[in-house]
């Protein structure tokens, strides 16, 4: 195994790595000059030495021939070039696991046909397989909803939601720039942006649709609520003045005969006592829940927190533990880019503590 970045989720894909019994670290890359030739263990917090030296020699990498690359590295502020990146290890015979860009989660009716064949054709030529999860997209809004529909007699709507206050996620450029918190009112995040909703969370309720052997009406809605901060706010990532975008709702709804049938919804809190009217979570700062109506209705609500941190620290956790959880599964798949729906299931095998 490679570790491709170790930011928030990569440094934690080193560590679940390093616990997994039928997994090797041979390699790791950073970007930053500052991490070039320290040790793995030291990068990922586990305050011993793996005897694995990062580097940013991309080529010694890849002659290592490993046999998966966990690709960790930031893609939202460049999904083009992150794409290429994943094309030039599948060429090179490697597997991969990432966490972006998301929009390759399930790009099927989101990318051109000749570009989704490029990425695939890439793998497939390999001789290896391609597959882009997490949290979410991911798992809680693929693996488990899907499970939970196994349950239903009638589906009447299928929505997912992510609800979590977001103070304490560290991603400067996704707060600020994507997400616009802190940004004037007047201005335009690129993340509402209806084309961006539905290429990045469009996926998700592609996907699901599939799952449930549905064809969704087009274009896919989209709602957005954006709302103003009463009052200073401080977060980890981003200043938010008051008066500026602190708190941000936005649905991307998949259509059957123009009846909402599939939706992706998040609520996304700067501080815990924004929007009281919004949903909150049953317990702890941020979930994911899942609501079946039909015949029965039925509700499922995820939620997690770290060991020794809060919910967005775990949320990097179970994005790396996704991805690194799936590797034996996804090198064992066909050669190809490789979606939720073509993977097993995927367990915690070898993990519970002896």
């Amino acid at each position: 195994m490679v570790v491709w970045s170790t930011g928030t989720v990569g440094k934690h894909a080193i560590a679940v790595i390093d616990g997994h019994p039928g997994l090797e670290l041979v390699g790791v890359w950073v970007s930053s000059e500052a991490k070039e030739g320290q040790d793995a263990g030291r990068l990922a917090g586990l305050d011993r030495d793996l005897g694995v030296i990062a580097t940013n020699d991309r080529d010694a990498l890849l002659a290592l021939k490993p046999d998966c690359i966990v690709h960790a590295a930031m893609t939202d502020d460049r999904v083009p070039e992150a794409i290429e990146d994943l094309i030039a290890f599948a060429e090179a015979g490697i597997n991969v696991v990432s966490s972006g860009p998301v929009i390759l989660q399930y790009p099927y009716g989101v990318l051109p046909d000749d570009y989704i064949a490029r990425v695939d054709g890439a793998a497939t030529k390999g001789g290896v397989s391609l597959h882009v999860n997490g949290i979410d997209p991911g798992f809680a809004n693929d693996a488990l909803p899907l499970a939970m529909t196994s349950l239903s007699q009638r589906i009447d709507e299928l929505r997912c939601q992510e609800i979590a206050d977001y103070s304490t996620y560290y991603q400067p450029v996704v707060m600020s720039e994507l997400f616009g918190f802190g940004k004037p009112m007047d201005a335009t995040p690129p993340l509402v942006v209806p084309q961006v909703l539905t290429l990045a969370w469009g996926s998700v309720v592609r996907q699901l649709a599939a799952g449930l052997d549905v064809t969704v009406d087009e274009p896919l809605d989209v709602r957005v609520e954006r709302v103003a901060a009463d009052k200073d706010y401080s977060t980890v990532s981003v200043e938010i003045p008051e008066g500026t975008q602190a708190a941000l709702r936005f649905e991307v709804v998949g259509k059957v005969n123009g009846v909402d049938r599939i939706v992706l919804e998040h609520y996304t809190r700067t501080h815990s006592d924004q929007c009281p009217d919004w949903p909150t979570p049953a317990e702890g700062d941020g979930c994911y829940r899942i609501l079946i109506s039909g015949e029965p209705h039925m509700a499922v609500e995820f939620t997690h927190h770290g060991e020794h941190g809060d919910h967005n620290v775990s949320g990097m956790i179970v994005t790396a533990a996704r991805l690194v959880n799936s590797v034996p599964a996804v090198v064992d798949a066909r050669p190809g880019l490789i979606t939720a729906l073509d993977l097993p299931l995927i367990t915690g095998k070898g993990l519970v503590t002896s």
